[in-house]
């Protein structure tokens, strides 16, 4: 009962017509960034932080959160219908462009949709239920429990990678080869820079997945004379009741991912995207079809990564420590407008923390009420011819990388990846797993330099700690796992191949 008393306290702050307005204007100006490559969240909070001194506090927060919540929902679009990502979007790429290509893009975009409001009710339950309690568990992992939790994203490679997990496991060094790149956090030293200036902060991580995506895409569709013709088939939106049937299991389990990886500092939506498409690999009635334009590799990503969105704020609010940049950002915010977050930021402020958990459920029936039937109108975009298009594309990505450093640099860079983006999709190599890559390589690295200094070169806390041996378990029952169904798989497929080969026949004169 205290639950619900306190959740209508919160909505009678959140339901005034000012606190409306701001998380309509969230939405709204969330989901438009989300939509244009490069300008996501993190830019659009830090260009709209100085108005925050002339917004009243509940509102200002109000609409920074519906920003970054609403920006998960258009990342989705641009990456389902034209294979550009935005960082918690990579994943998105996989199956929805391949239902995109298949004539589904209403489809994939409806489920999306559907699939965001499931994973954001979801998380806000749990943000409203278990805020306190939940807020402590990031404050039980050391550096060897991240280190762990890190070893066992790179599992998820073998899911990303379109079934070949060669391929997989070398797209993946490669992305933690150039996460390398830069200047070293602990010692100070440059490291692969070339001698250039704008590599001692590393390869920034929207050069690489706006070129591996979105203009490698372009320039492969350039070559397919098929795909330049403007879309005009007919547009299908509601699944059937078969395929909603495999997208509410799909969208439950990626919530649940991306509401307890949300909570986690270093987890948020990036790394909650591909741990639930490997659960859809892996447990998925239709396994076989994820990677190939599978509803399942959408609906799954797209709940996790909203859940995700929404839980990173329970570290914030709970106990003061922002799990990502967007949510050091609100921290700045919090404290522009003389709040503090942390454990007594539930009883101190208890209009501003029950207020802001009730405009995210308003802000997540806007997004539904106001996405769901806008889905005919992103497909628009497919009306043009691509003769015209691709410049647009062009310009938005340059746009994009351009506004995060005002750096040309990043430009070349962009074009770069473009480049060696196209190779790979020549030679049939999957480029989401150098992204896994990419981000999981650096953090490995950082957690398990801390792991030794803390014990003195020692590898004893990897398995004397509960949650870093719970995790290393986990990782070799599925290495276990991955090896008995490699084995079970080649033995069936070479008694395939004996019961499909001819008889032997008599040899004459024998």
């Amino acid at each position: 009962m205290e639950l619900f008393h306190n959740l209508a306290f919160g909505f009678e702050h959140a339901l005034t017509l000012q606190n409306l307005l701001y998380c309509a204007i969230g939405c709204v100006v969330g989901t438009l960034i989300g939509l244009l490559p490069g300008l996501g969240p993190l830019s659009t909070i830090s260009l709209l932080l100085p108005l925050t001194y002339s917004i009243p506090t509940g509102g200002a927060l109000i609409m920074l959160a519906g920003i970054y919540y609403g920006a998960q929902y258009g990342d989705s679009v641009s990456a389902i219908t034209m294979k550009i990502p935005h960082a918690s979007s990579i994943v998105a790429c996989i199956d929805g462009y391949a239902m995109t290509l298949k004539g589904k893009t209403g489809l994939a975009l409806f489920t999306a949709g559907i699939s965001s409001f499931i994973g954001g009710t979801v998380a806000i339950v749990v943000l409203s239920t278990l805020a306190p309690a939940l807020g402590e568990v990031g404050l039980l992992f050391g550096p060897a429990d991240y280190c762990a939790l890190m070893l066992l994203g790179f599992f998820c490679v073998s899911f990303v990678s379109g079934g070949n997990m060669l391929n997989g496991l070398a797209m993946a060094m490669i992305g933690v080869l150039l996460g390398v790149v830069g200047t070293d956090v602990n010692s100070g030293v440059e490291r692969f820079t070339m001698g250039f200036t704008f590599l001692t902060d590393g390869i920034g991580l929207i050069s690489i997945a706006l070129g591996c995506f979105g203009i490698a895409e372009v320039v492969k569709n350039l070559d397919n004379k098929s795909t330049h013709t403007p879309f005009n088939g007919k547009i299908k939106l509601m699944p059937t009741w078969p395929e909603f049937k495999r997208i509410i299991p799909s969208a439950l389990r990626g919530s649940v991912i991306g509401s307890v990886l949300g909570i986690l500092p270093g987890g948020g939506p990036t790394i909650a995207q591909f741990a639930a498409y490997a659960a859809d690999k892996r447990f998925s009635k239709h396994r076989d079809e994820i990677g190939t334009g599978a509803i399942e590799g959408v609906a799954g990503q797209a709940a996790a990564d909203e859940a995700a969105a929404r839980t990173s704020f329970i570290p914030l609010m709970a106990i003061g420590i922002p799990e990502n940049p967007v949510m050091a950002l609100m921290l700045a915010a919090f404290i522009i407008k003389g709040v503090q977050p942390g454990p007594n930021m539930i009883s101190t402020h208890a209009d501003l923390f029950w207020g802001l958990v009730a405009s995210m459920w308003v802000g997540n029936v806007f997004l539904v009420v106001l996405n769901v039937p806008l889905v005919r109108y992103w497909l628009s975009v497919f009306k043009i011819p691509y003769t015209v298009l691709f410049p647009c594309i062009l310009f938005f990505c340059c746009v994009g990388t351009f506004s995060i450093n005002n750096n040309l640099d990043d430009l070349y860079t962009t074009a770069v990846f473009g480049g060696v983006g196209y190779l790979f999709l020549r030679l049939g190599m999957e480029p989401a797993p150098l992204l896994l890559g990419f981000i999981l390589g650096p953090m490995l690295e950082e957690n398990f330099r801390r792991a030794m200094l803390i014990s003195r070169g020692s590898f004893a806390p990897f398995v004397t700690r509960p949650i870093s041996a719970t995790l290393l378990g986990v990782i070799t029952a599925i290495a276990v796992w991955q090896l008995v169904s490699f084995l079970r798989n080649r033995g069936k497929k070479k008694m395939t191949e004996v019961e499909g080969a001819p008889p032997a026949t008599a040899v004459e004169g024998v």
